[in-house]
């Protein structure tokens, strides 16, 4: 089975208040948000955090999701990965997806390194007989030695980046959406944790990358869609982006 990717005419909306209760709020608020806010038919004031999304990928592609910091490509690669549902619009997904976003959530803090490795990995649809088979491997590369066998409350910040990240990258994805390039723990053990990315995201069969690194575009992605106030300012293939974006600089400069 091929893998991919539909979105058609996707919006997300937040409800905020009332505009006519608050219409000096609203409008500074409109402000702040660059002009996302909009008034409903029952006169309440929504923030629209994405609008009129159009993206269809396929099986080998690499799309990188790029804009400034509230564009909304984290809150579209939600969307994707499930997490959030979108007010408007269709999506189909064709395959598995496998989320590289808030890998610590359903952790149970009272509960052994182990066991949560069996947690995580059920949430994550991995059979019971998969994961049992897969726990020594992921135990190792955890390096948590015996840690792993005591409550997850009493691990540092880089011990549980260590056991979440080992838990996701032993899975297999068809789509994986992840949320910047990501590393783990210590610095010798973020030299393991790229390898390791490196080959994780080779193995998917299509990925979805938000990232403000546009070496890393060059570098991994063969289409991009760059999004400014939740809506598609560009979406193409990698050397389109470049060659606008080498027109836009020349203009700027230019001026």
């Amino acid at each position: 089975m091929s893998v991919s990717l539909d979105l058609r005419g996707v919006s997300l909306e937040y409800p905020v208040y009332s505009v006519r209760a608050q219409s000096l709020r609203s409008a500074v608020m409109n402000v702040a948000v660059g002009g996302r806010l909009m008034r409903t038919r029952g006169d309440h004031t929504v923030v629209r955090a994405l609008s009129d999304i159009h993206l269809r990928v396929g099986e080998g592609d690499r799309l990188a999701l790029v804009g400034h910091n509230g564009s909304g490509k984290t809150t579209l690669l939600k969307v994707i990965a499930g997490i959030i549902e979108p007010t408007r619009g269709l999506m189909r997904v064709e395959g598995r997806i496998t989320s590289m976003i808030s890998l610590g959530s359903g952790m149970d803090w009272e509960q052994s390194g182990e066991q949560n490795i069996r947690n995580i990995a059920t949430m994550r649809l991995m059979p019971k007989r998969e994961i049992e088979a897969r726990l020594p491997r992921i135990v190792e590369f955890s390096e948590l030695g015996a840690y792993i066998h005591l409550p997850v409350k009493t691990y540092s910040a880089g011990m549980i980046a260590r056991l979440t990240f080992s838990v996701a990258t032993e899975l297999d994805a068809d789509i994986l959406v992840l949320d910047e390039w990501l590393g783990a723990g210590d610095a010798e053990f973020r030299g393991k944790a790229a390898a390791r990315m490196n080959a994780f995201v080779e193995r998917a069969r299509l990925v979805v990358l938000a990232t403000h690194d546009h070496d890393l575009v060059a570098k991994v992605c063969n289409k991009v869609c760059e999004l400014e106030a939740g809506q598609v300012r560009f979406f193409g293939t990698l050397d389109e982006w470049i060659g606008r974006k080498a027109a836009d600089d020349g203009q700027q400069t230019a001026a």
